[in-house]
């Protein structure tokens, strides 16, 4: 499997995926530590990629995304953006309810 298509598969196989520098334990750039802070505030369960342990993936992703930075959010398979543009979402209340959507949808699966 090409890159292109992992990224398509992980981004298709994760509700809610955070493309990011480091680790949400251990961010690695200011706006990777706001993103995950985002979403810890939200309570979202999240996977994510650390791009510096995935080169490929730090290459390839933009042009999945179209996006050229990080960190990078989606959101059932849509990319949602960075983090101002979580921060945002967040401030308006937006992203909590798009988190909690994809929380209801995974309860109702179980």
């Amino acid at each position: 499997m090409d890159v292109i298509e992992s990224i398509k598969r992980q981004i298709a196989d994760n509700p809610v995926i955070l493309y990011m520098k480091g680790t949400p334990d251990f961010p690695q750039c200011g706006f990777s530590g706001r993103a995950v802070h985002i979403l810890d505030q939200c309570g979202a369960e999240y996977a994510f990629v650390n791009v510096f342990e995935a080169p490929e993936i730090r290459e390839n992703l933009k042009l999945v995304s179209q996006w050229p930075t990080f960190p990078q959010l989606f959101v059932k398979g849509e990319l949602i953006g960075g983090s101002d543009i979580m921060m945002e979402l967040y401030e308006s209340g937006e992203l909590q309810k798009l988190l909690a959507e994809v929380k209801t949808a995974g309860e109702r699966k179980a």
